[in-house]
């Protein structure tokens, strides 16, 4: 229609903002100062992301990257129990919430809410699952958690109690939705067979997800490496765009279930859970414009091709490579990375791995070589390798982001207890300061 074309049309230029205007008032477009880092605006005792450090005259020094939860390193904590042999997304998720690392009889009482939650009410299942027609699996779990509310008698209660039972609730629901909810959509929209398979009490929330997708048709590695993963994105502090997301609606004391829906529609953007998929599109279309994937010479020309804007969606991006804070290296890139190798060796997709490698030993040159000579610290980042991961364990492409959501709702659940809990909470209202120049009312019979 015409008029929609037009009012399409004026709402984009009434809505452009020069961008010198930004350093003309001082805002900190993004929340992102001058050198990319992020503004500070909170404090939290969940998680520290640390990607650089200042020197005396502030200047940046780019440092191997390191991530804490709750003060721990994650190299030790995955460390601790892959040492152990035990999966450990229920520890992480304790320590998310508790503060602490659990006792092997607190974790037993944890896992034993868990099974228990994990079996969802046969309302919930069939009204608020099957029953949905929907082409993601991102907005069929932002309604199924919404629709969670109306079955919580309690839904509104913010004690610290109930805040940390709705917490586990959601950490042993969310695997069971996402299952459901997948099948759902291939079921209506691919016309395949619905397949509905009730959690075992006897695998970890990592296990039985793949159980409910694949039956018994999975590895012990794959098991393993997709704990691995949700140990990986359970937490990367509190200013990643669906955490902040969580505590600038928390703080407005809106109900758990508002407020990780809320997460759920910042997480499934392409620049943030999304991520891991552009990776894959991008990976898919070197494999096919690459004929030889082991000439370096090749796919470096290639990646010259994406920054140049011709190739993949013409972004000039390379994906998976770079971080906003992160910079000789990610630490869950490079804790993926250890294990992704002898997946693809068990998957036969050892040649495909080879060709991740190489992209993500020659990007970093070619960013040099296409910026002329201006030298820039980047490194793989998490998404890099986590959509190749998944694809050597057989999961679908449409379950790739709500994996990730699976694996930050202890983050996000413990950032809401912090931010509803803490005695120094207040809502988060920042300022926009308005560049529109005052205008007189124009009668309708003069415009």
């Amino acid at each position: 229609m015409v008029v929609i074309k037009k009012l399409a049309e004026a709402a984009v230029q009434s809505s452009d903002i020069d961008k010198a205007l930004y350093d003309k008032f001082n805002v900190k477009r993004g929340l992102r100062n001058g050198d990319f880092t992020g503004v500070l605006v909170g404090l939290t005792n969940i998680g520290n992301v640390v990607g650089y450090e200042k020197d005396a005259e502030g200047n940046t020094i780019p440092v191997h990257g390191r991530l804490y939860y709750r003060g721990y390193e994650i190299t030790d904590l995955t460390r601790g129990f892959q040492a152990e042999g035990r999966h450990g997304f229920e520890e992480i998720s304790y320590l998310l919430l508790a503060g602490k690392l659990p006792t092997k009889e607190e974790l037993a009482e944890f896992d034993a809410i868990i099974k228990v939650e994990q079996e969802l009410p046969f309302s919930l299942s069939k009204n608020l699952i099957l029953s949905l027609r929907g082409r993601n699996v991102m907005n069929m779990l932002a309604r199924t958690v919404l629709g969670l509310y109306t079955l919580d008698k309690d839904a509104e209660d913010y004690s610290p109690e109930n805040l940390v039972k709705q917490s586990i609730s959601l950490i042993a629901r969310f695997p069971v939705i996402v299952a459901y909810a997948y099948f759902a959509m291939r079921h209506s929209f691919q016309h395949r067979s619905m397949v509905i398979r009730h959690p075992r009490p006897d695998l970890s929330l990592a296990a039985n997800f793949l159980y409910m997708l694949k039956g018994d048709k999975f590895t012990a590695l794959e098991a393993e490496i997709l704990d691995l993963a949700l140990v990986l994105h359970a937490e990367h502090g509190g200013g990643n765009n669906s955490t902040f997301t969580t505590r600038v609606v928390s703080s407005a004391q809106t109900d758990t279930y508002s407020s990780i829906a809320a997460a759920l529609g910042s997480l499934k953007g392409e620049l943030h859970g999304g991520a891991n998929m552009k990776v894959i599109g991008m990976m898919n279309d070197i494999k096919q414009n690459v004929k030889d994937w082991k000439d370096e010479a090749e796919v470096e020309a290639y990646l010259q091709k994406l920054l140049r804007k011709e190739g993949y969606d013409c972004s000039g991006k390379i994906y998976g490579i770079g971080h906003a804070i992160y910079t000789l290296s990610d630490p869950r890139c490079v804790l993926l990375k250890e294990k992704a190798g002898a997946l693809a060796k068990e998957a036969g997709m050892e040649d495909e791995f080879n060709l991740y490698q190489a992209v993500e030993r020659l990007a970093p040159e070619a960013f040099y070589k296409f910026k002329g000579g201006q030298r820039k610290t980047i490194a793989a980042n998490v998404d890099f390798y986590s959509g190749f991961v998944y694809k050597c364990i057989g999961l679908p492409e449409e379950l790739y982001t709500p994996i990730f959501a699976i694996a930050r709702v202890p983050g996000w659940a413990a950032h809401r207890i912090e931010e509803v809990t803490s005695s120094s909470a207040r809502i988060i209202r920042p300022a926009y300061k308005s560049v529109t120049n005052q205008r007189v009312y124009v009668p309708m019979q003069k415009r």
